[in-house]
């Protein structure tokens, strides 16, 4: 080991306990994306008051440390240091999703307990963000030198549409090459490719004799396991009303459990109209196994009344038909897997009704050697069958490496120098990250094998031992990344 990186263990050590003031500082701006904001100043913050703080946080610290940094025009920034004709990228986000309910802690409150600090952001990708800036701050205070211009590129929509980091590389060009602190150790040599698209089906709103569909809702964002969804229906007569309790009554006592987890069914009078509410439990969308889908429940629930209109049963048949619980794609056609990458992973994240239509956005991580082709041919078959329409978001590729690339091998140097784990081999992952903006980069931690993944769900945390280490595996990285003899032309 290095003298250079001997010294930056010592100072990331001497260094923590303001590191983690600095994370709590982050994790209490609320970065949820929000419609554009024009200060009084005249300013225009793109994605809201609560990610503007968070940017400006970051940019404050960096530069009261001395740093170089640049805000290009609110959509993105950087925090620069050394020389070179390279850049090394390290590239993440300041934004995050929606915090949702029921968490032991505020969720912008970066409370620290048992050894953990709790927060929207924690771990996607605050946390992450920080291990790698105050690994910059750790190597420059130990007098290294690097052969590159090491940037810390700030995105602030990856959990959205990305048009923030479209505008920002316009604007300042991609780094040389690089890794993204988003996702998980050891290391991340592919990345599925990701479908989002909406699938929308019309509804007459003539008025029919019978029960009637009022309002229907759920889900707080595509690359969430919806975690609460929620009906209102209204009868002509309370006799009506009495069946619909029975049946939602009879549905949770025969389904207590779904799936090994414990949802929350409830119906209630709500003016003339009758509620029926469901809470499953909220997991990235890459990973939609690891949650339970409310809206999935209450179609299920739907599915045993009977509406005047029939265009709403024709729908609610197709979701418990080709969707349902349904994580693979194989009832809507779409399943398909790969040696690299494994299986198709499907989740329903949005549902919602306008009295004219019935729209679903559904989020679709694919095998690195299929394409969204492959995926909307297979759905199509099915969709047309039902007069559904597909609205297609931007897609996104996916990225891939081979695990003996001078990029995987270095990151994988620097995880197993420090954890000690030469089991683990590199991986490829259902998130999509920022990695894919950039050529000749790959995601690079902050999620350690076996730790809990409560990305996108409610108490999420970081462990304060693993923020140093991550840290400390950062800073070795920046450091091999950017030696002299340090080359790319393998990939």
């Amino acid at each position: 080991m290095s003298e250079i990186i001997k010294n930056a263990e010592a100072i990331i050590e001497k260094n923590f306990d303001d590191e983690v003031k600095f994370l709590q500082e982050l994790v209490r701006c609320n970065s949820e994306e929000k419609e554009a904001f024009t200060a009084p100043s005249g300013e225009v913050y793109p994605f809201g008051e609560g990610v503007q703080q968070a940017l400006e946080c970051m940019l404050k610290n960096a530069e009261e440390s001395g740093f170089a940094t640049k805000n290009v025009d609110n959509y993105g920034a950087h925090v620069d240091w050394g020389t070179g004709d390279r850049k090394l990228g390290i590239i993440g986000h300041l934004d995050v999703v929606p915090a949702g309910s029921g968490w032991s802690f505020e969720p912008y409150s970066g409370a620290v307990d048992g050894g953990y600090i709790y927060g929207r952001g924690t771990t996607d990708d605050k946390g992450p963000v920080v291990a790698a800036y105050y690994a910059m701050k750790a190597l420059r205070e130990a007098g290294y030198e690097p052969d590159a211009v090491v940037r810390l590129i700030i995105g602030l929509d990856e959990e959205t549409n990305w048009y923030g980091m479209e505008h920002y590389l316009e604007k300042e060009g991609p780094a040389d090459y690089g890794f993204s602190p988003d996702a998980e150790f050891p290391a991340v040599n592919g990345e599925k490719g990701i479908a989002t698209f909406d699938l929308v089906r019309k509804i007459s709103d003539r008025k029919l004799s019978g029960l009637e569909l009022r309002s229907l809702s759920g889900g707080a964002a595509s690359n969430m396991v919806a975690e609460k969804a929620r009906a209102l229906v209204k009868a002509e007569n309370e006799k009506a009303y009495d069946k619909i309790r029975k049946t939602v009554e009879e549905y949770r006592s025969h389904h207590q459990v779904i799936n090994g987890i414990e949802p929350k069914i409830t119906c209630r009078d709500s003016g003339k109209s009758l509620e029926i509410a469901v809470e499953g439990k909220s997991a990235h969308g890459a990973h939609p196994d690891a949650g339970l889908n409310a809206i999935s429940i209450l179609m299920d629930i739907l599915g045993k009344l009977n509406f005047a209109n029939e265009e709403i049963n024709d729908f609610v048949a197709f979701y418990n038909d080709h969707l349902g619980f349904d994580t693979a794609g194989q009832r809507i056609g779409c399943q398909m897997s790969d040696e690299p990458s494994g299986a198709l992973t499907l989740n329903v994240g949005v549902l919602s009704f306008d009295k004219k239509s019935i729209t679903l956005t559904i989020n679709v991580r694919y095998p690195v050697t299929k394409t969204e082709d492959d995926v909307f041919a297979g759905i199509t078959e099915i969709t047309d069958r039902y007069d559904l329409g597909i609205v297609k978001s931007k897609g996104e590729e996916p990225i891939y490496f081979a695990a003996d690339s001078p990029m995987v091998k270095a990151l994988m140097e620097a995880y197993r120098n420090y954890t000690g784990d030469t089991e683990s081999e590199p991986m490829v992952i259902g998130g999509g990250t920022y990695a894919r903006s950039m050529a000749n980069c790959v995601a690079f931690g902050a999620l350690f094998p076996g730790d809990p993944d409560l990305m996108h769900q409610k108490d999420e945390r970081l462990e304060l031992s693993k923020l140093m280490l991550t840290t400390k595996i950062y800073a070795q990285t920046i450091y091999s990344l950017t030696q002299p003899d340090f080359k790319l032309e393998e990939q």
